[in-house]
């Protein structure tokens, strides 16, 4: 019975402790987790169960998202807005080991182009989004403290930001970080 694998989980963690007790066909996950990113937890849940077929539901579709979700293995995105009717046939479409991509946010990452930062850039400004001190972003990162002033600098520069916060603003606003 397809009902007895069924699953929900309030979290990052405990949606790949779902995954592993329960090996689903098709993991519908949330952009936003209460622990983490719904991409990051895509990722390991490709490489945990290969076969799964993976939904992300976001109720702020960035094209940045929709890129590195794809790259995750992701095979649907959407918005949570969309009607329960269309979310069944994405999981459906998903199953059969189709995609699906929201129109409106397919549109709205092509016309975006592509992120001026390096990963690495993309990192250490993540990191910096919660308003950390560049020493401990240094060490959360593995980095000394000038080359974090360095990548901060880069991407500000970048994105034509006057600094640090205002390029962690403009990096989530295009789906960068």
């Amino acid at each position: 019975d397809v009902y007895k694998r069924q699953a929900q989980a309030s979290s990052g963690a405990e949606a790949l402790a779902m995954a592993r007790a329960y090996s689903p066909d098709v993991a519908v996950l949330d952009l936003q987790m209460p622990d983490r990113d719904g991409i990051s937890v895509a990722g390991e849940l490709a490489t945990l169960l290969p076969g799964c077929g993976l939904v992300i539901v976001t109720g702020h579709g960035r094209p940045g998202h929709l890129k590195r979700a794809l790259e995750a293995g992701v095979r649907g995105f959407l918005p949570k807005t969309v009607s329960a009717a269309v979310l069944s046939d994405v999981v459906r479409t998903v199953h059969r080991g189709g995609r699906y991509v929201d129109p409106e946010l397919a549109a709205e990452a092509i016309s975006a182009g592509d992120s001026p930062l390096t990963p690495r850039e993309a990192d250490v400004l993540e990191l910096a989004a919660g308003g950390a001190p560049v020493e401990e972003i240094a060490v959360r990162a593995h980095l000394s403290p000038g080359t974090v002033r360095n990548h901060l600098s880069a991407a500000s520069a970048k994105l034509g930001a006057p600094n640090r916060h205002a390029a962690v603003e403009a990096a989530r606003r295009h789906g960068w970080i």
